[in-house]
């Protein structure tokens, strides 16, 4: 896939998007807008990043009960943080501002994720 087109689609797609990553088969792709400073470093989003990982595969467990889960909020003082599978075992992480459409903003990246997925 090319994710980093993706990324930078996603982060078109609004300006109320700070930042998006794509990780798929231990790689993340990511892109900050211009201008803005990350609230995290490297190390935090990453660290940020296996636990995402490791809360996605606990939400798949209970699919065959409640259905696949489509994407997981979390809002946090500073910023909405969006996370959004992607083919077998990747995510996208998506952190926005707060004064957002959530279900607007999800189904705008959905909509790319789909261009994108096979």
């Amino acid at each position: 896939m090319e994710y980093e087109k993706m990324c930078d689609q996603i982060l078109d797609s609004d300006k109320k998007i700070r930042y998006v990553g794509v990780y798929d088969f231990g790689e993340l792709y990511e892109k900050m807008r211009p201008g803005l400073k990350s609230h995290l470093t490297k190390e935090e989003t990453e660290i940020s990043l296996s636990q995402a990982v490791y809360r996605w595969s606990t939400r798949k467990k209970t699919a065959d009960k409640i259905g696949k889960p489509i994407f997981a909020l979390a809002k946090y003082e500073k910023i909405y943080r969006i996370t959004i599978p992607i083919g077998g075992a990747g995510l996208i992480l998506i952190s926005t501002e707060l004064d957002i459409d959530v279900n607007s903003i999800v189904e705008k990246i959905i909509t790319i994720k789909n261009q994108y997925s096979s």
